[in-house]
């Protein structure tokens, strides 16, 4: 915990772009004073088929869940950080897009082996 989870569409060409985005994405977490990096998940969900209104043919969108409790301009220093970062990286992809949730500490529950 926290997860990021990164949906992509056309945005990453290649085995270096995935792990670029993966990279940056945990980095970009972990550089934040109230997220422990040791904790961080990443994953990753290609799509190969979607459609999007406006015509664009390529996107990011990572969704991060943190447990509830945190005030929502750390989340906007994450959201934007994280945004910023892919934009410098993914110049050329149309959407990156990010989404900060809360998951509910009385239900959130994990097992470790």
């Amino acid at each position: 915990m926290p997860h990021f989870v990164i949906e992509q569409g056309n945005a990453l060409l290649n085995d270096a772009d995935i792990n670029d985005v993966l990279q940056i994405t945990l980095d970009c977490g972990g550089r934040m004073d109230f997220i422990n990096k040791d904790d961080i998940k990443v994953r990753l969900l290609p799509y190969t088929h979607f459609v999007a209104g406006d015509g664009r043919t390529s996107f990011l969108h990572i969704t991060v869940y943190l447990l509830d409790g945190r005030p929502d301009a750390l989340k906007e220093v994450l959201s934007m950080a994280l945004r910023d970062e892919l934009d410098q990286r993914f110049s050329l992809v149309q959407s990156i897009s990010i989404d900060v949730r809360d998951m509910n500490r009385a239900c959130y529950k994990k097992r470790l082996a």
